[in-house]
């Protein structure tokens, strides 16, 4: 049920309001993008803590164009999943992605590590390096973990292996 101010809204403010409608359904599933460009072309990218499915994009599009009326405005509509090596923005991203190799790039350096943790402050990567042994010749493999701050992350990629 649309509320009585709906009529006085403009266009992206009821977008906006259908397509939080249309994920309060969808727990599991969070917007990552909207972008509505000047020839009212709505792009929605999504994702969910377990993924996200064909039925997911159906009902989420359905929930906003069949609230759109098109003799008010023309408008063209694409609900889609966040891509493979889309870069993460979200922290719910990392949460979701833990365990899984990353490719984080940080101001001074780029580190390819497995996502350990993350919370609502940092992530936490962990990976082999080999390293001289602290005694004698030669190298040793140890294990490096680090904590990194949401601040300090450029961009993170999921790797995708095979």
């Amino acid at each position: 049920m649309l509320p009585s101010f709906y009529k006085n809204m403009t266009f992206k403010e009821k977008v906006n309001l259908l397509l939080e409608q249309g994920l309060e359904e969808k727990p599991s599933v969070f917007l990552i993008d909207l972008t509505i460009t000047d020839a009212f072309k709505i792009i929605v990218t999504l994702d969910g803590d377990n993924g996200v499915v064909l039925q997911d994009c159906i009902d989420v599009s359905r929930a906003i164009e069949h609230n759109l009326d098109r003799e008010e405005q023309d408008f063209s509509l694409e609900v889609a999943s966040v891509g493979v090596g889309s870069p993460l923005k979200l922290k719910r991203q990392y949460i979701k992605n833990i365990g899984r190799m990353l490719i984080v790039k940080l101001a001074t350096s780029t580190i390819e590590a497995q996502l350990a943790d993350a919370n609502q402050e940092f992530i936490t990567l962990a990976w082999e390096a080999r390293e001289p042994k602290q005694i004698g010749k030669g190298k040793e493999t140890v294990q490096k973990r680090q904590e990194i701050p949401y601040e300090d992350i450029k961009e993170a990629i999921v790797t995708v292996t095979f």
